[in-house]
C-alpha cells in the first residue's frame, strides 16, 4: 500500500531523513548527560532505531530493516560523530533540530502505521504501532539516560498526541478506502504541526481531574553535572 504511493527510493529517503534527526537529537541528550563516545552513539542509535525496531518486532517482520539496510545502520554513527565534533554549532540551531525531529514525528507516525496494517493487523493496533514508530525511540532513549520519558511528564510540551492524530488520521483514510499520496501527506502535516503549534505554545496534556495533591517543581537541577530534577509533593 504505502509502497504504491511513494516509490521504494522515496520512501527509503524519508526514512533516512527521520532516522538522522531522531539521532542527533538523541546525541544532543547524550552530550547534556556527558556521555563518553560509545555513550553518545549508542543513545544515537537507540533514538533512531528503537521505534521501528520495537514495531518490526511486533508486527513479525524480522529481521527489521535496521539489521538488513546498512544505511539504517549507518546514518545514526554519522549523526552522533557530527554531534560529538560539532555539538557547539548543532546546539545552536537546535530550533532547526527540533522543527526537523517534528517532521520526523509526523513521517514514522504514518509509515509505522500504514506498515502495521500490511502486516494484518487490526486499524486500531496498526494506529498504536505507528505512535510506538514515532515516539518509542525517544522513550528508550530517555530510560537509558535515567529520565523520565517526555511523553510521560505533564511539564513537557504534547509530543505524543499529534503522533497519535497522524496515526488516527492515516486508520480512518484506510477504513474508507482513501489513503493515498494526498490524505497521507495531510496526515503527516497535521502531526508535525500540531508538535510546532505545540512547541510554541507550550500545550500540555491536562492532569488527573480535581486532584487532591500537586506536584510542584522546585527546583530543575538537571545541570551540568548530569543530575536529576528534584520534586516536591504538597498536600
Amino acid at each position: 500500500m504505502f509502497q504504491s504511493i511513494f516509490s521504494p527510493s522515496v520512501q527509503h529517503t524519508i526514512d533516512l531523513i527521520g532516522i538522522f534527526v531522531f539521532a542527533v537529537s538523541g546525541a544532543l541528550l547524550a552530550v547534556r548527560k556527558n556521555f563518553d563516545v560509545f555513550g553518545l552513539a549508542v543513545i544515537a542509535e537507540v533514538t533512531a532505531l528503537g521505534g521501528g525496531l520495537f514495531r518490526d518486532l511486533v508486527i513479525g517482520a524480522v529481521p527489521p530493516a535496521a539489521f538488513t539496510d546498512l544505511g539504517y545502520f549507518l546514518t545514526p554513527l554519522f549523526a552522533a560523530g557530527l554531534v560529538f565534533f560539532l555539538h557547539p554549532e548543532v546546539q545552536r540551531i537546535e530550533t532547526a533540530v527540533n522543527v526537523f525531529d517534528a517532521a520526523g514525528l509526523g513521517l514514522f507516525c504514518v509509515v509505522g502505521t500504514v506498515k502495521a496494517y500490511e502486516y494484518g493487523l487490526n486499524l486500531p493496533a496498526s494506529a498504536a504501532l505507528g505512535l510506538a514508530t514515532a515516539v518509542g525511540g525517544g522513550v528508550l532513549r530517555d530510560v537509558l539516560a535515567n529520565d523520565v520519558p517526555s511523553l510521560l511528564r505533564w511539564d513537557r510540551d504534547l509530543y505524543a498526541v499529534p503522533a497519535m492524530v497522524g496515526a488516527a488520521m492515516v486508520a480512518v483514510c484506510i477504513r474508507f478506502d482513501a489513503l493515498n499520496a494526498v490524505t497521507s501527506g495531510l496526515a503527516v502535516v497535521t502531526a508535525f504541526v500540531l508538535r510546532l503549534l505545540a512547541m510554541r505554545y507550550h500545550w500540555r496534556a491536562p492532569r488527573a481531574w480535581n486532584r487532591r495533591s500537586t506536584a510542584v517543581e522546585v527546583a530543575e537541577t538537571e545541570d551540568r553535572d548530569g543530575k536529576v530534577p528534584h520534586y516536591e509533593a504538597t498536600a
